[in-house]
């Protein structure tokens, strides 16, 4: 199992931060495109869920797979958005998701005097933190197949 790259958005469609482990295929467009691309399906998905369900969802839209890789989503109240696509064999992480929120995103940037709100994360410590917490996963294989 492995963790292939992580997205972090806020409300407005703006790219915080990108990080990538184990992709093995770039997508062939620029990095502006590819997090335009990405906030735009998440933004599609989440109304089609929304308007689509049968039954009144509390949580709303958590992840969806297809034959190569899983996309797993986590809103915050606020509005920000992480993605974190991994390989097929990863469950609901939606724990690791808030983790990452709480745990990293709050304590490095939101509660960081240095760090500008709404502005991609430029803080060096924020991304030698996260990119631990992320090797650390039990599911993290640095010889992803």
């Amino acid at each position: 199992m492995t963790v292939h790259n992580l997205f972090i958005f806020d409300r407005n469609g703006t790219c915080l931060h990108y990080s990538e482990w184990n992709r093995k295929k770039q997508a062939g467009i620029s990095k502006e495109e590819e997090y335009k691309l990405m906030f735009g399906m998440l933004f599609s998905i989440r109304s089609f869920v929304g308007k689509m369900s049968p039954v009144d969802m509390k949580e709303g839209f958590l992840s969806f797979q297809t034959s190569k890789y899983k996309l797993h989503y986590y809103e915050t109240p606020t509005g920000l958005k992480f993605v974190l696509n991994t390989d097929l064999g990863v469950q609901n992480i939606r724990d690791i998701l808030h983790q990452i929120y709480s745990s990293i995103y709050v304590e490095y940037v939101v509660k960081n005097p240095l760090c500008a709100q709404n502005e991609p994360i430029q803080s060096e410590l924020f991304r030698t933190k996260l990119d631990n917490f992320i090797r650390g996963l039990p599911f993290f294989s640095a010889r992803a197949g």
